[in-house]
């Protein structure tokens, strides 16, 4: 798809962890501290591919586990592949850590940007309510609504999230515009449902599926200012936030 002739949307949609909020980061000095703590300093190169596996699987079992039960769970699960002992306190601390994962430098004023040119904004996110609050609160109160998982009862790329999340804004799937850092969960979604995308690629070395190409992909939120601007959808000077 191309976003050429794509009429400006009323709502943009966001995957938050990773594109919003420091996720990979977050992550890695949450391990950094734990693997410390254990006396350990080897392993973590291989938590975050080994981590992305085990909450991804745990998220389309049959029946729903909340994010915090992924968590805990897929955090025991790579620290034991590891060999590394895992304790209850582990996990309490490491969901603790999550909330309070910051977001990336450019990220609030880019959404005071879009806000000030008229666009509402969601995100979309694979997480519980709880979790989130502490990273929304960060975002400087651009974010007009929040949808997650543990509304709708469903993880990304399920698409009982993402049709939970356009009924919510009174929107058809043509008619919203999703910005995502995650191609194995978001870009797959927009693939099998239709709807436009756009891919945030932050170098992380995840790559979009060969059978897919979103309709922008850019590698830091506030591009979006020039992109949205040669469409026609607002002006690209910068907004002081």
């Amino acid at each position: 798809m191309s976003l050429q002739g794509f009429a400006k949307p009323q709502w943009l949609t966001f995957d938050c962890y990773g594109t919003l909020i420091q996720w990979d980061e977050g992550l890695l000095k949450c391990v950094r501290e734990l693997l410390s703590l254990k006396g350990i300093s080897e392993h973590e190169a291989d938590f975050i591919r080994i981590y992305d596996e085990y909450e991804h699987s745990l998220e389309q079992q049959p029946s729903y586990m909340n994010f915090r039960q992924v968590s805990e769970q897929a955090l025991r699960c790579t620290l034991t592949d590891l060999g590394v002992s895992y304790e209850p306190a582990d996990g309490e601390a490491f969901v603790a850590r999550i909330s309070r994962m910051p977001p990336f430098s450019e990220v609030v004023e880019t959404l005071n940007w879009l806000k000030q040119h008229g666009f509402s904004l969601s995100i979309v996110s694979n997480t519980d309510d709880a979790i989130i609050a502490g990273n929304v609160a960060q975002l400087g109160g651009y974010i007009d609504r929040v949808i997650t998982a543990q509304q709708a009862q469903a993880y990304k790329p399920n698409p009982r999230l993402f049709d939970f999340a356009h009924a919510s804004l009174g929107v058809t799937r043509s008619q919203v515009l999703h910005i995502c850092a995650s191609p194995h969960l978001d870009l797959v979604a927009a693939r099998d449902m239709g709807f436009h995308c756009i891919w945030i690629d932050r170098g992380t070395g995840r790559v979009a599926p060969v059978d897919y190409q979103p309709d922008a992909v850019l590698t830091t939120l506030d591009e979006l200012r020039s992109l949205f601007g040669s469409l026609g959808w607002a002006d690209d000077e910068g907004v002081a936030g």
